[in-house]
This record gives C-alpha cells, structure tokens and sequence, in this order.
C-alpha cells in the first residue's frame, strides 16, 4: 500500500504514523534491489574471520547458509541526535500537501521508530535561532513516546503567526559543545541562510565532526518550487517567511537563471560536504521517505 500524506494525515496519533511508514519502507525494502539489506544490525551483524565461532547462529545459517554473528545491545548501540529547523521558513508550502515542518516532523519520527527497532538511542533537538529543546539520547520506548508527544504539540502548533528566524550555524557550534559522547548528528533544514553565513554553516559542521561526531544533513525544500521555480506564469509577490521582506518576481523572466544559481550552489555545498566527511541528502517535500530511510541506513551502516 502507498504511504501518502493523505493517508497519514487520516492517522493518529503520530506514534502509528512513524510506524506505518517504518513498515512500509521495510516492506518495500525487500522487494527491492536491496532485497537481504537488513535494518535488524541489533540482533546480527556478517560474520567476519577472527569472530568466535561460538557466537554464529546456526539457526540463521540453516535458513540463509550465510554466517551471521549474535551481536550484543552494549556492541551495537548507536546515539543520535535528530536536530529539526523550526524557523518560518519552514511552514513554506506551494504544491505539497505538507509544509516542510510537517513533513519533516514526520520524517523525523519515522527516523526514531527505525532507530527505536534497532535499539539505537535517540534525541532531539528541534531549533530557530536557538535550541528549543535539548532531548538527551536514550533508548527505552518510554523515551520514545515522549519525544513524540512533544512533536505532536509542534504539529498542533504550525500554523502559530510566528516570524522564527534562522541562525543554524550558531545552533550547530552550540550542539558540537554540548554533546560530550559521539554521536551521530541528523539535521533536517531548508539550509535557509544568508548568502553571507553560508561559510559559518559550513564552519559549524565542520565543528561537529572536528568533536568526532558523524553528521547526516537533509536539505529539505518543495523541490518543485524552491528548485525549480515552477510556478504559474504570472505576477507573484514573494514574502521572507522569517523578515517578512517583499518582492515582486515573474518567475518565467527569472527561471533559468534561478535554477542555474541554485544549481551551482547546492553542487559547491555538496562538495564542500564531502570533503569535510558530512553526508548531504535533499528530502523533497513532494517525495516519498524511502530514499530518505535507506540514506540513513546506508550511513549507519558505515558506522560499524
């Protein structure tokens, strides 16, 4: 069954929504080409040569004739942080049936269910221009829930007349200086930042894997829009969801040069990330979560 956000916006609470698209993606998984990809690393991990051979389940081996190692919870445990950008911004929609928030609060339970599944710890770490909330990592179900509460209320409260403004960077250095154990960071943001700042957002994830955190950054936008600049032909005023400036634009007189910029920055963007160990991803607020999933489980995979 395709996992909508008509769909899901038909369930409640958000507990059983991150589950439904959890199962959905795991279903999907192994009729895939990445059919045998396992998302259970807390229960077995490949053999490999030097492993006692008294930890090998043979139960496992009899129904796959592969070797497969019993790993322990202390061996496999993983701490994230799944930091959300808050800010006006984020309330932009245009052709999705969700915000960005919305979306990504969705995606960012999702990312705990799967986790939660794994036995990993989690916290969460919603910002503006500021932390709102610092939500230590834990891994016990009733953690979980509570996380999730607090994601509800964030729901019940987008469409508030706020002007939230973005000072990403600076929330990223403050988060690297608190996070005492390494961790692995996911940040959920629309990246928007002034043209000026771009080097400082670099500068502070860099920051994180200088305190030897791994870091998984998802730029989320309504690709259609904010990408493409596809928009009825006609005259819009354009407002900044965070200073409320204005100004007027034909989007068919800008189009390609606009996607052109776009372009060019997120390619620099992706590369200075890759040079600095930071896996980038683009969450588009029109797509599934699937591609989104399996890049976090790919990174967590490298991990081990």
């Amino acid at each position: 069954m395709l996992i909508t956000p008509e769909l899901l916006s038909q369930m409640a609470p958000l507990e059983l929504k991150a589950r439904q698209i959890v199962e959905g993606f795991i279903a999907g998984l192994h009729k895939s080409p990445y059919y045998g990809f396992s998302v259970e690393f807390a229960e077995h991990r490949p053999y490999n040569p030097g492993d006692e051979l008294k930890h090998i389940d043979w139960k496992v081996y009899a129904k796959t004739e592969r070797y497969y190692v019993k790993q322990y919870e202390e061996e496999t445990n993983l701490r994230a942080y799944v930091m959300l950008d808050t800010s006006s911004s984020m309330l932009y929609k245009f052709h999705s049936d969700w915000t960005k928030l919305r979306y990504g609060i969705h995606y960012a339970a999702a990312l705990m269910h799967l986790m939660h599944r794994q036995r990993d710890a989690t916290g969460f770490i919603p910002f503006d221009q500021e932390i709102r909330q610092f939500i230590p990592a834990k891994s016990s179900y009733s953690h979980l829930r509570m996380i999730f509460t607090e994601m509800e209320k964030m729901l019940e409260e987008e469409s508030a007349d706020q002007q939230r403004k973005t000072a990403t960077a600076q929330v990223i250095h403050e988060v690297a200086e608190r996070l005492n154990h390494r961790s692995l960071v996911i940040i959920l943001s629309d990246l928007f930042e002034n043209v000026s700042q771009h080097e400082e957002l670099l500068s502070s994830l860099k920051h994180l894997r200088h305190r030897n955190h791994e870091v998984l950054l998802f730029n989320v936008l309504e690709e259609q829009s904010e990408r493409e600049l596809d928009l009825p032909d006609r005259k819009f005023r354009l407002q900044d969801m965070e200073t409320g400036e204005q100004m007027e634009v034909i989007p068919s007189q800008v189009r390609e040069d606009y996607q052109r910029k776009v372009a060019e920055y997120t390619h620099q963007f992706k590369m200075a990330c890759s040079e600095a160990s930071i896996d980038y991803e683009q969450l588009d607020t029109q797509g599934d979560f699937d591609r989104s999933l399996l890049a976090y489980l790919n990174k967590r995979k490298r991990l081990y």
